[in-house]
Parts: C-alpha cells; sequence; structure tokens
C-alpha cells in the first residue's frame, strides 16, 4: 500500500467537515481519480495527503510523493535550466530511457520553462516527478492546460508509469476519469 488514509475527518476553521471519516487505499500500479466542481475540496486533500495540512481525527500514511501541477510554469523557477530544477530534486538515472519514454529531446532540458510549450513542460514535470523515486504522484488537473492531442499524450505517459507508482488524479474531466482510472470518487459524495 503507497497511501493510505483511515477515517480522517476535516474542516476549516468556522465551516463545516470537508471530509468526515473518509478513507482511501492505493497500491502501486493504480490510478485513483477524485471528481468534483471547484470548492468541492479535491486540492484540499491533495494538501492532507502531502502533509501541509492536518485532519482532526484519523491518518494518512503515504509513501514518497511527487506532484505534477496544473499549470507547469508555476512549478519550475523562471530563472534556471529544466535540467537543474531536475537535478536539485532527484537522481539523474536512465535520462535517455525517460527521455525517450516521454518524447522530449534532450536538448529541452537545457532551456528554462519560459523557451518550451506547456505539454514540453508537463512531460518535464512528470519527468522530473519520476527521477524523484516517488511512490506517489498526485496529478492536479495535469492535462487541463493542454490541447487535446498533448492531453492524450500526458494521459498515455501517466499510465505507462503504473509499474513503478501509484496515481491520485484530481480532475473535472468525468470522461477522462472513467477512461483511466481504477477507481472514481467524486468528492461531492462524501
Amino acid at each position: 500500500m503507497i497511501l493510505k488514509i483511515d477515517n480522517i475527518t476535516f474542516g476549516y476553521k468556522g465551516s463545516q467537515n470537508l471530509f468526515s471519516n473518509f478513507s482511501l487505499e492505493l497500491k502501486r500500479g493504480e490510478i485513483i481519480s477524485i471528481v468534483g466542481k471547484s470548492g468541492s475540496g479535491k486540492s484540499t486533500l491533495f494538501d492532507l495527503i502531502s502533509k501541509e495540512l492536518k485532519p482532526k481525527s484519523g491518518s494518512i500514511k503515504a509513501g514518497k510523493i511527487a506532484q505534477v501541477y496544473q499549470d507547469p510554469y508555476t512549478s519550475f523557477h523562471g530563472g534556471y535550466t529544466i535540467i537543474n530544477q531536475i537535478e536539485d530534486v532527484g537522481k539523474i538515472e536512465n535520462l535517455d530511457f525517460w527521455l525517450e519514454k516521454i518524447s522530449l529531446g534532450r536538448n529541452l532540458l537545457d532551456k528554462k520553462p519560459h523557451q518550451l510549450s506547456g505539454g514540453q513542460l508537463q512531460r518535464c514535470s512528470i519527468l522530473r516527478a519520476v527521477l524523484m523515486k516517488t511512490d506517489l504522484i498526485l496529478a492536479d488537473e495535469p492535462t487541463s492546460a493542454l490541447d487535446n492531442l498533448t492531453q492524450l499524450e500526458v494521459m498515455k505517459l501517466l499510465i505507462s508509469l503504473l509499474d513503478n507508482v501509484g496515481i491520485v488524479l484530481v480532475t473535472h474531466d468525468r470522461d477522462l476519469a472513467k477512461w483511466c482510472s481504477d477507481k472514481i470518487i467524486d468528492i461531492e459524495k462524501l
């Protein structure tokens, strides 16, 4: 088990609970999609899993976590090259293998984020997560800012990583969730 959420309860001060006795388990090789409208608690759940927030009760146990954000431009520092930022968090092993798997040229890693397209930068974000030797990828709307073809490429890439990781995917796209998920949790029905 790379993620075990056991009966957590959480709510922001002065408001009703977003989660009451919520539990979830994720194994390596699985994708669980969290769906729901804006403001329903999807990002809060990620903050709880990554320990940026603490539940009122219950427990969360997770392996090593990497996050892939909706807007890849905000997850990279604009003043440094992509390779520098990947080296800061991960060991560069089997780089050529991974670059081929994610359809990126090595020369792109020497560029700064603003020199890449959104799709290229999102693939760099996934590359960084993989090279961190993570157990769990938290993917927060990783395809919503991309065109349809690039969305499909990014999702196929994430699915191809499942031998090594488990993925929790936040998405508004219920069709995408049905297409790729082992389990779908509608956060509005908790």
